[in-house]
């Protein structure tokens, strides 16, 4: 498999290693293009075609499908052929894609269906190089400071995220929509140029080596399952994902329609939230030194449902307004200190040559549970109201603690130790998980984790 490069091994400073600075700066400006265009694209499809809610919903409904369908083919090719590579392909069939809409509303032949085409195309060339992206981190720094380059990804990512929403708005105000896009199509191109100057080499398996797709999917679940640890991380997250899901169908109109917040203050309560999430990833590594990775995660987790009360029992007024904009930061810094903690951890036991597979895996059903939780919410509150829609996604935010809670990873009081292959090079699993030997179950009893 891919070896780390020098820098890595000589130096505990991430900021010494220029591969991990060339990824990170690449993604960085992905993920706050990607919040151009998901700010961009419903504006310009309500004010330029005159979209209805209906309609609107169905744009974000076609560039959300992609991940759901696509996750574990991607996964499987990240493993099989280049990761650098598929993350180029993918950054540049979203600029190509995103750039046909400026120069359609140009020539005056934008249509909803030309933007929905768009969305999808998107959306799957993003499940591509998301796919390798994530797993292609571990092979650019030492296995050491897997925890620490997660961290510092989070931190970052979470804050790109916010400046892009805000820079669309900024250019969407400036140039319109739809040449707004143009931001977006200028940071996946500055992504594929930062992810080409990556040097560390990548063993690629040869062709002869590979077998039918279908069947390296299907490794990459039974790898899922055969850990316990991948188990339950995997099954913590969909629980989440869907609860998430539900919870934010809901969470805006109800704060401007029920709690009368103006839009202006929803954009500042969500950008401290993505503070909060900045933060918590920051501080995930120390904290996960001192108490363990096992009881943080845990803590977290419990703490996420406690969030939703403020916002259950709020009304309107500023001080109910500055009550929900700290705890979405605290419910935040849960999420982005037990994301990147739970990522490491599956990223330090898997074997590089099963990285993207498992991380397709836990894409696969997040990303189905979504649209699952998006129909949930839209019953429950038509059927029983807002309010009770949004006690039914805080009542949900319980299943992911208990499901930890019953596992032995919630007394995991260290990183685990990663698999003799991880570090050989070539080195190859070609049947998914360990054997459930009795030292291994040994093993188990003293892990824990969280997504």
């Amino acid at each position: 498999m891919t070896a780390p490069n020098d820098a890595s091994t000589a130096s505990s400073s991430l900021w010494r290693h220029r591969d991990f600075r060339r990824y990170m700066t690449g993604q960085t400006f992905s993920v706050a293009g990607t919040s151009i265009s998901s700010m961009v694209l419903p504006v310009l499809a309500v004010i330029d075609l005159d979209a209805t809610a209906g309609q609107v919903s169905a744009l974000a409904f076609v560039g959300q499908l992609p991940a759901a369908l696509l996750a574990l083919h991607a996964g499987a090719a990240a493993d099989r052929y280049s990761k650098r590579r598929q993350m180029i392909t993918g950054d540049l069939v979203s600029a190509a894609a995103l750039a046909t809409v400026p120069v359609a509303a140009a020539l005056g032949t934008l249509t909803l269906a030309h933007l929905m085409v768009v969305a999808a195309v998107q959306g799957a060339a993003g499940v591509v190089h998301d796919a390798a992206s994530i797993s292609l981190l571990p092979s650019l720094v030492d296995r050491s400071l897997i925890q620490r380059s997660n961290s510092r990804v989070g931190a970052l990512f979470a804050i790109a995220a916010t400046c892009g929403s805000n820079l669309g708005a900024a250019l969407t105000a400036l140039l319109g929509p739809a040449r707004a896009l143009l931001g977006d199509v200028a940071s996946y191109l500055f992504s594929a140029w930062c992810t080409a100057r990556i040097q560390s080499r990548e063993n690629v398996p040869p062709p002869v080596a590979r077998r039918r797709l279908r069947t390296e999917i299907a490794e990459g679940w039974r790898y899922v399952h055969g850990d316990h640890r991948l188990a339950v991380l995997t099954w913590v997250n969909a629980t989440t994902s869907l609860a998430l899901a539900l919870l934010n169908t809901l969470w805006g109109l109800y704060l401007m329609r029920s709690l009368e917040m103006t839009p202006t203050v929803f954009g500042v309560v969500l950008g401290f939230g993505a503070l909060g999430a900045a933060a918590g990833a920051l501080s995930a590594p120390a904290i996960a030194r001192r108490v363990g990775p096992g009881p943080m995660m845990l803590g977290a987790l419990a703490l996420t449902p406690l969030t939703q009360l403020p916002l259950l029992l709020a009304s309107p007024g500023t001080g109910w307004e500055v009550t929900i904009g700290a705890t979405l930061f605290v419910q935040l810094a849960c999420a982005g200190a037990a994301g990147t903690t739970q990522r490491s951890i599956r990223q330090m036991i898997t074997d590089r040559s099963m990285q993207a597979r498992i991380q397709s895996v836990s894409t696969c059903l997040t990303s189905g549970a979504r649209p699952l939780g998006a129909l949930l919410a839209g019953a429950l509150g038509t059927w029983a109201g807002v309010r009770p829609a949004l006690v039914t996604g805080a009542l949900l935010l319980v299943v992911p603690c208990v499901v930890l809670a019953r596992s032995p990873l919630r007394g995991l009081r260290q990183m685990p130790k990663a698999p003799a292959s991880f570090d050989a090079l070539g080195a190859a699993l070609p049947v998914p998980g360990p054997a459930p030997t009795a030292e291994a179950n040994r093993e188990r009893s003293m892990d824990g984790g969280t997504p």
